[in-house]
């Protein structure tokens, strides 16, 4: 009895003081929000087949000799020769079909699909998906779909003008496939779980396995690498270890990052986390701005005169230099103090992004610089 409520006790104190850090924490979150359960995961699904219906906007058939065949080993399969016949239907077309099979799906539950053309079909607009069997990375059939189209976009034509608007290729079946096969998996019966890091770092994972490891009372969770956190099941957890991860990932911890600039030169995005620092460093900026104007003169001769008419060309140059501003930007500022003192020179993203590079080539700035 003694025990038991020691270890309420603990676990009491723990959930307190998790509560408490995350109040007064910059940036608590979820254990959930941080971290993966290994295993626990979507499989993409791809397959193959054919929409009719179309009002004239599928396939050419003769440009694509793969919808060719599949419209006949369907209607073969069906009983219907068209061997050496033409064809020339323009309401059939060949698709891709896309799904994910979430975790733990059972037989006979239904899953969203989307459905996109293949061929060169103009819309699939009106078009009815027929039975397309789902296969897995494996080559197993997990899914079949089949349905009717929503299409989000359209496209009109006429003789001399054509409009538009979103794709009209590209349709999505809601609960257009059913599940036909299980991928099994069963959590409760493992000894080990394991919490994937989404974002990995060596603080953040021991911060998140000293928060289990208070709220359990014993050693449980232990951090492997900076992306892995493997969790050995209590005895009172053991066959029941969804109780056990129910009660994780609501567990609150301050994950940590490291200091990092990401750059984007074609967009002039900037971002920067809150742990940036830089040295002592003074930045200047100017833009040399060169104005060239031509204002060409009509040169007349003197009357009674043999002279020809010419054009006398005029040049203009002009040279101005603005920003001549020089910013000194103190040791270990925070990213607030940064950002005031970079905008002080008055400079636009672009500029800035030359400015970070150039303060990190001179070994200034504390932070990793990634241009996306």
């Amino acid at each position: 009895m003694t025990r038991t409520w020691s270890r309420a006790c603990a676990a009491l104190i723990a959930a307190w003081s998790l509560s408490f850090a995350a109040t007064c924490g910059e940036a608590a979150s979820r254990i959930k929000d941080l971290a993966n359960v290994e295993g626990v995961r979507q499989n993409q699904l791809i397959g193959y087949g054919l929409v009719v219906g179309l009002n004239g906007t599928g396939d050419t058939i003769n440009n694509s000799p793969f919808t060719r065949q599949s419209l006949q080993a369907m209607l073969e399969r069906l009983g219907v020769n068209i061997r050496g016949q033409t064809l020339r239907t323009g309401n059939v077309a060949a698709v891709m079909v896309t799904a994910n099979l979430p975790a733990f799906s059972t037989q006979g539950t239904r899953i969203d699909v989307t459905v996109s053309a293949l061929g060169d079909a103009k819309s699939l607009m009106g078009g009815t998906l027929l039975v397309t069997p789902l296969l897995g990375a494996d080559g197993n059939v997990y899914a079949v779909a089949q349905g009717s189209l929503a299409i989000g976009g359209f496209q009109v034509e006429g003789d001399a003008a054509k409009i538009t608007r979103g794709v009209p290729t590209v349709g999505r079946i809601a609960n257009g496939a059913i599940i036909e096969r299980e991928i099994e998996f069963t959590l409760n019966r493992l000894p080990h779980i394991r919490l994937a890091l989404r974002n990995a770092d060596f603080t953040t994972a021991r911060r998140i396995a000293s928060a289990i490891n208070d709220y359990i009372g014993t050693p449980t969770a232990e951090p492997i690498d900076p992306s892995t956190v493997q969790l050995t099941v209590p005895q009172q957890y053991v066959g029941n270890a969804v109780a056990l991860l129910t009660e994780v990932e609501q567990l609150q911890i301050e994950p940590d990052l490291p200091a990092k600039i990401i750059l984007d030169e074609r967009s002039g995005i900037i971002v920067m986390g809150r742990d940036v620092r830089v040295s002592t460093v003074a930045v200047a900026q100017g833009n040399l701005t060169v104005t060239i104007s031509e204002t060409p003169q009509v040169s007349q001769p003197a009357p009674l005169s043999r002279g020809r008419t010419q054009v006398v060309p005029r040049t203009r140059i002009g040279v101005q230099e603005d920003g001549k501003k020089l910013a000194l930007v103190q040791e270990g500022v925070s990213l607030q103090q940064l950002v005031d003192g970079l905008n002080a020179l008055g400079v636009g993203p672009r500029d800035l992004i030359s400015i970070l590079q150039a303060i990190k080539a001179a070994g200034a700035i504390q932070a990793d610089i990634e241009v996306m």
